[in-house]
């Protein structure tokens, strides 16, 4: 065999080994769009993911749920609370970012080791601190608790990916605006928000995946079932007191996925370049 044959034979392997693997991971999200057409019968009988008929009577029951409210009115909850809180997110992220990447003040390796060690800290151990904390502020039953601490960039592994991608941009154009008259701000509005982005869409994919997926949070500080995100409906559609209609509660789940998969393909290309680049080139 030639080298040029040989070579051919081994890209052949790994593609056909790749696409096994990934045909391994897509399998579930496959069955799973496939079990919203099913029945409740067919759904634990068949290990395939084709249905016997596509029929959409689940999503229409789906949608409407078992309470007074149809699932568009969790959507919009939900985006009630994601938007918000993306955008908070991303100005004090950002500009938390931009003072430990470029500005030298007193103990700011100090509190940057203390940021980058929260980042360990569970979670779990602040929800009771928190909790009455805001019950004191009467944030309760509302979008409050779970928007305002990202205002103060408290979702520090977005501040630690940013200023890792900061510190390898180059100070050139910045100084270059110092010496034009620009002040930090204008030096961080018009130089340094244009060379991160594609660090502030991967903050943005991130924590719109999280939030759409947040379900302990609103659990905590949501009680009145009008203002549920989706992730509090979709357990609402399988009761513990009467048989659970999984066909139902797979179809919407199905349709819980579209927006997160849809934010995540539209913004691919800056979301790979900003989770994997480490600096800007040429």
């Amino acid at each position: 065999m030639t080298a040029a044959a040989s070579e051919r034979a081994t890209v052949v392997l790994r593609y056909a080994a790749l696409g096994l693997v990934g045909l391994m991971m897509l399998y579930p999200i496959l069955w799973l769009v496939g079990a919203s057409f099913k029945s409740n019968a067919e759904i634990f009988s068949e290990i395939g993911f084709w249905p016997s008929r596509f029929d959409i009577a689940a999503y229409v029951k789906g949608w409407k749920t078992s309470s007074e409210y149809t699932f568009a009115t969790y959507f919009l909850n939900s985006f009630l609370i994601v938007v918000p809180r993306i955008v908070v997110t991303v100005i004090s992220c950002v500009l938390v970012a931009y003072a430990f990447a470029r500005w030298e003040f007193p103990g700011r390796k100090f509190l940057f080791s203390v940021m980058v060690t929260t980042i360990m800290l569970p979670h779990i151990i602040l929800r009771i601190p928190q909790y009455l904390m805001f019950k004191e502020f009467g944030w309760l039953d509302g979008y409050l608790p779970l928007i305002v601490p990202s205002a103060f960039a408290t979702d520090t592994f977005f501040v630690f990916m940013l200023v890792q991608f900061l510190r390898a941009i180059p100070r050139d154009m910045e100084e270059a605006a110092i010496i034009d008259g620009c002040n930090p701000l204008q030096l961080l509005l018009y130089v340094i928000v244009p060379l991160l982005k594609p660090a502030i869409v991967s903050v943005i994919v991130f924590q719109f995946i999280w939030t759409m997926n947040d379900f302990m949070g609103p659990l905590i500080y949501l009680s009145s079932v009008e203002k549920y995100p989706v992730s509090l409906a979709l357990k609402m559609t399988m009761g513990a007191t009467e048989e659970v209609e999984w066909a139902s509660a797979i179809a919407i789940s199905v349709v819980a996925l579209i927006p997160s998969v849809a934010v995540f393909f539209a913004a691919q290309k800056h979301f790979i370049e900003g989770a994997t680049s480490s600096g800007i080139k040429g």
